[in-house]
C-alpha cells in the first residue's frame, strides 16, 4: 500500500497530478478540492494516497489531507459508489458540505451531485449518517469552518448534546441565543441560556 507520495509537483490539471519522487512520476487522480490545494508546478508537494487495485488497472488516488481520504473511503464503502463516483462527489462539494448533508439527511444536496440518483443518495445517507454523527460528536469542528462564531456554536452544540439535549433542539436554541446576544457571549453563558 502506498500511504503518501512526496516530491516535486511535475504536472497538474483538475483531474490528476503527477508527483516526481526521485525521478519516478506518480500519476494520482485527484478531486477539485485537492487541485485547489496543490502548489505551483515545480514546488514541493505531498499527497495522501489510496491505491485502488482492479483486474485491469492499478489506480492511485491522491488527497490534500487525511480527512478527504477518509471521506473518500467512507463513500466507496457504500454499495453502488465506486472510486470515480466518490471523486466526482468530492469535486462537486467540499468534504464538510458532504458530511453536513449526510448528517442532516439532506437528500436534495446529495442528489444534486452529477451521477447520484435518488436511490444512491438514500443509500449514502442510510449507510453513513450514524458513522458521521459519531465522528461529529468526537470532533465538533469537523463540519464547519473554525471561525470564532462557528467554534463557539460547535463547542456549545457538543456540550448540549453530551448533556442529552437532542441536536435539532440544541441547534435551534443556540441560533436563537446567538441572534439575540451576538458572538461576544461566552461559551458558559451560551450553554446556561440554552439549558433554560
Amino acid at each position: 500500500m502506498i500511504a503518501y507520495v512526496a516530491g516535486k509537483l511535475a504536472y497538474k490539471e483538475p483531474a490528476y497530478a503527477i508527483i516526481d519522487t526521485q525521478g519516478v512520476g506518480y500519476e494520482t487522480r485527484i478531486s477539485l478540492q485537492t487541485y485547489a490545494a496543490l502548489p505551483d508546478v515545480g514546488q514541493d508537494c505531498k499527497l495522501v494516497t489510496y491505491l485502488n487495485i482492479r483486474e485491469d488497472a492499478h489506480v492511485l488516488f491522491g488527497f490534500a489531507d487525511g480527512d478527504e481520504k477518509q471521506l473518500f473511503l467512507d463513500l466507496t464503502a457504500v454499495s453502488g459508489i465506486g472510486p470515480s463516483t466518490a471523486l466526482v462527489m468530492l469535486s462537486s462539494l467540499s468534504s464538510s458540505e458532504i458530511r453536513h448533508a449526510i448528517v442532516n439527511e439532506d437528500l436534495r444536496v446529495i442528489q444534486s451531485i452529477k451521477g447520484i440518483g435518488s436511490k444512491t443518495a438514500q443509500r449514502v445517507i442510510l449507510e453513513l449518517k450514524d458513522k458521521m454523527r459519531k465522528e461529529e460528536l468526537l470532533s465538533p469542528l469537523s463540519l464547519t469552518a473554525a471561525s470564532p462564531g462557528n467554534k463557539l456554536r460547535n463547542e456549545a452544540l457538543a456540550a448540549l448534546m453530551t448533556l442529552g439535549i437532542p441536536k435539532p433542539a440544541a441547534e435551534k436554541s443556540i441560533e436563537t441565543i446567538l441572534k439575540r446576544e451576538g458572538n461576544e457571549i461566552s461559551l458558559e453563558q451560551l450553554i446556561k441560556l440554552a439549558l433554560r
